[in-house]
């Protein structure tokens, strides 16, 4: 009985310093990824959030272009552009390149993702992100929130975002 008794105790053991263990590694915050997570410097947005307001299912596709610029004084390089969800793509428009895309969600949508769009020092570019209300069919209606997501060549993001409120 009494091995029985010293097993059950350091099973027991084992079964806290574990969860101890667990416990505090959800408290360390990740590690940086470098290049990643911090935002495009020098690039600046007119308006990053754009409410489309109420949209109906019915009435088609909207769209809204929203004005990026370079206010640094060395070229951007846009590597990648992408969308939150498969019922947006985005365009990016450059006076370098013209207008390049569709992008869309990676992995989810035949669009592709990367370019290699050069904003220079003090130019505009336009990043045209087009919503279809009517993706999700019923189940797609309701508030919205999509992203477009802008890539530099470092991995540092930009994030334009569009809400809306959706009716059949």
């Amino acid at each position: 009985m009494s091995s029985l008794k010293g097993t059950l105790t350091t099973i027991a053991a084992v079964v806290l310093v574990l969860i101890g263990v667990v416990f505090l590694l959800s408290k360390v915050p990740p590690a940086a990824n470098p290049g990643s997570g911090g935002s495009i410097s020098n690039l600046s947005v007119d308006n990053d959030l754009f409410d489309f307001g109420t949209i109906s299912m019915a009435a088609g596709k909207v769209s809204h272009d929203f004005i990026v610029k370079n206010n640094g004084v060395s070229p951007i390089k846009i590597t990648n552009v992408s969308t939150s969800c498969m019922c947006t793509i985005a365009y990016l428009t450059t006076k370098d390149l013209g207008k390049s895309g569709p992008f869309g969600m990676p992995g989810m949508s035949s669009e592709s993702n990367g370019t290699n769009q050069i904003i220079a020092p003090g130019e505009e570019a336009t990043v045209e992100a087009v919503f279809d209300p009517a993706a999700h069919g019923p189940a797609g209606v309701g508030n919205i929130d999509r992203f477009v997501t802008l890539a530099d060549k470092d991995g540092n993001t930009s994030q334009l975002e569009f809400k809306a409120t959706v009716t059949p």
